[in-house]
């Protein structure tokens, strides 16, 4: 057997198997590392760029089924792991040391469940296995250590090379930090743009965040001081936009992805939340209480991708509330499975800007 099927044998007929959305050779990418022959069986490494790949499965069928074409082969066993690359860099922006990607969730207007989509994405990340942190950036508004299930964890300030530095809060596998550790629970934060701008920059770069394959950050409703700051400090891979298929959400949603747009930050798409509800006692109905296809509507016009429509399900609600969410508390859920894909589409996005 090892006289007719060698490594290169392999690697020859694997050449043509492509990353669907990179469309390039998986050989040629160095996503096929480690074969090894024994006797019929042949085994090795698919390095894929997130650990979060919507068609890892179907690419996984697609090398294997090549490997069967040579002769002999009885058993093609595939080891799946990830190496996440790292976002370009760009003239005038700090990147933060360890974080390879910085993903801004962002609205156009409240209550549209902007807070809700970013923690649900990156606890969906993490459970894909990658390493994320969260930074909320809703200074005014911060909800993320509730949604997360760290409303009364306590964050230490530790002395690190080059000053004070602070240890994030960690929970569902995702580092986090917020305006919510540092002020009493009732305690309005009454501050101008200039104050803003320094608490997210030390959010930024004065957290002890890691190695990150992903920095998820939860802006403020709207086009304001927090955007600013985040688009001029940090290179960042890109921001989705979140809105509700109501005109008045769309609106408001336009506005903030045309300002993405023109600062120079890719609009990784749209989501649409609340798309429809779905009543506990009536699982096969559902309502459309906003509207309907005003994502799409929205994505088409403007040119950016739809990544997705959550509907409206009350254990949504319920996990934001009490701090589990919906893609832990009930992962096989409507909502989930939704927030799920779209998670993993914006880190298909991101991985294929970084090689572009």
């Amino acid at each position: 057997m090892s006289a007719t099927v060698d490594v290169t044998s392999v690697l020859d007929v694997l050449r043509p198997v492509q990353d669907p959305e990179l469309r390039k050779s998986l050989v040629e990418l160095n996503m096929i590392r480690n074969v090894k022959i024994d006797g019929g069986n042949v085994s090795f490494t698919l390095v894929l760029t997130t650990p979060a790949c919507p068609l890892r499965e179907f690419i996984v069928e697609d090398c294997q089924k090549a490997v069967r074409q040579l002769p002999g082969i009885t058993d093609v066993v595939v080891d799946v792991t990830a190496e996440t690359p790292k976002q370009k860099d760009l003239p005038n922006r700090q990147g933060i040391p360890g974080v390879k990607n910085i993903i801004a969730i962002s609205s156009g207007k409240g209550g549209v469940g902007k807070t809700t989509v970013a923690v649900n994405v990156a606890v969906a990340l993490a459970n894909s296995g990658a390493k994320v942190g969260m930074l909320d950036a809703d200074i005014y508004g911060p909800n993320v250590p509730t949604m997360l299930g760290l409303e009364n964890a306590q964050v230490m300030v530790q002395q690190g090379a080059a000053g004070e530095v602070l240890a994030p809060a960690f929970n569902h596998g995702v580092k986090m930090v917020s305006m919510g550790f540092l002020i009493d629970k009732d305690q309005p934060v009454i501050w101008r743009g200039p104050m803003l701008n320094g608490i997210i920059r030390q959010f930024l770069y004065q957290v002890q965040w890691g190695e990150l394959d992903y920095l998820v950050v939860d802006l403020p409703p709207g086009t304001g001081d927090a955007q600013l700051t985040l688009i001029q400090a940090v290179p960042m891979a890109g921001a989705a936009i979140v809105t509700t298929p109501q005109n008045v959400a769309l609106l408001d949603a336009r506005k903030g992805l045309k300002m993405f747009q023109q600062m120079g930050v890719p609009v990784l798409g749209i989501v649409e939340n609340m798309s429809y509800f779905i009543p506990p006692d009536m699982p096969d109905r559902q309502y459309d209480i906003f509207g309907s296809g005003g994502g799409e509507k929205t994505s088409k016009e403007l040119g950016v991708p739809l990544l997705g429509c959550v509907p409206l399900e009350i254990p949504v609600r319920v996990g934001g509330d009490v701090g589990v969410p919906i893609t832990i508390s009930q992962p096989e859920s409507a909502s989930a499975k939704a927030l799920k894909e779209i998670a993993f589409r914006i880190a298909g996005k991101v991985s294929v800007a970084a090689l572009a």
